[in-house]
């Protein structure tokens, strides 16, 4: 009932709107002038079928697909207000596709028209279940470079990525490159173009990102004093509003210095270096086993997992930069802000990646 409750009053303004606009436009037809008296909407009915549902199932078959019959006397058109949308119908069918994956209850607000703007509404709800489905991921099966349809790199000195970095981003195969089904990272020491560490930062920007779903990487992590392995995302418009207007969350971060401990964390306006938004969880054998480390993002909140196991929840809200598309990062860096002292014995490590999969 709270998520119903939270829904309306998110729509109830512009819902109100829309039917007080149409509502005015009724006031055209008086008998006075001679204009017949159009006979007003009534006895409004809504029929749901939801696809797959049976006994077993009855909140659908994963597809998250509905068909609704819509009918009231008199009525010409319908508009419908789902899952935040609003829907003009000519007339009363319609087969909506929910996509959250989970099984959650819409609130659904029908009203029906006639030619003189005349309106009944109807206020109900469905239940749904949305199976997971994969809207984009990189499995990393074929051996040598990543897929460049999939992911760019950021390129040049760390020193220019604000956080006092001591490696040079390269997309050369000596820090970039897979190699029977795996991923590989390798942060090297090495002078070149003048810094003494080599390493690699990949990105999804400007070839895909999304909003809301669950992003997750299976990773082993490197060793050493000062490494620091990162998967995470930034909002699509960073260019234009800068960080950290433009958001940040931090999924899998973890340190050479302190291994074994994953940090999650987001970032935003008045929240950006030392931000409060972060939790630390302890992740066994971080070094010699690979985990798989989640975010689940939402419109009301975006939970942590390090192997499905829930340990830290950020609640979202519409006063957030986390209600925009975000795109996906996955980078070794040495030294730095975070990453702290370089272990003088420091010659090479490698974080290494199974998959990155986003999911509904």
């Amino acid at each position: 009932m709270m998520k119903i409750k939270n829904y309306m009053k998110k729509v109830g303004t512009f819902t109100f709107l829309l039917l007080f606009g149409f509502q005015s436009c009724s006031s055209g037809s008086d008998a006075s002038d001679g204009t017949p008296v159009l006979p007003a909407p009534s006895n409004l009915t809504v029929k749901m079928e939801v696809v797959g549902k049976t006994t077993a199932k009855p909140d659908g078959d994963g597809s998250g697909k509905v068909h609704f019959t819509f009918n009231a006397a008199n009525a010409i058109s319908y508009k419908v207000l789902i899952d935040g949308q609003a829907k003009d119908l000519t007339n009363g069918n319609l087969t909506y596709e929910f996509t959250a994956s989970g099984t959650k209850n819409y609130p659904i607000i029908v009203s029906a028209y006639n030619a003189a703007g005349q309106f009944v509404s109807k206020t109900t709800s469905v239940t749904v279940f949305v199976a997971r489905k994969i809207l984009w991921a990189d499995e990393f099966d074929v051996n040598g470079s990543p897929n460049t349809s999939k992911w760019g790199y950021d390129l040049g000195t760390g020193n220019g990525f604000g956080n006092n970095e001591l490696q040079y981003y390269t997309n050369r195969p000596e820090n970039v490159i897979i190699e029977n089904g795996i991923l590989k990272i390798k942060a090297i020491k090495e002078e070149y173009m003048g810094s003494h560490y080599t390493s690699s930062r990949m990105l999804t920007k400007g070839k895909f990102s999304f909003k809301y779903g669950r992003a997750e990487v299976r990773a082993k992590l490197p060793v050493g004093g000062g490494t620091w392995p990162a998967f995470w995302m930034l909002g699509d418009n960073i260019d234009t509003v800068q960080w950290p207007a433009c958001g940040e969350v931090d999924i899998l971060e973890s340190v050479g210095n302190n291994p074994n401990v994953n940090h999650s964390s987001l970032h935003s306006p008045g929240r950006s270096g030392n931000t409060p938004d972060t939790k630390t969880t302890t992740v066994p054998n971080s070094a010699t086993e690979f985990h798989i480390y989640a975010a689940e993002w939402s419109a009301e909140s975006i939970k942590f997992y390090v192997d499905d196991n829930l340990f830290y929840t950020y609640v979202n809200s519409a006063s957030t930069p986390f209600n925009q598309n975000f795109f996906l990062i996955l980078n070794l860096a040495m030294g730095g802000n975070f990453g702290g002292t370089v272990d003088p014995n420091f010659t090479n490590a490698t974080f290494e990646v199974d998959y990155v999969r986003v999911y509904n």
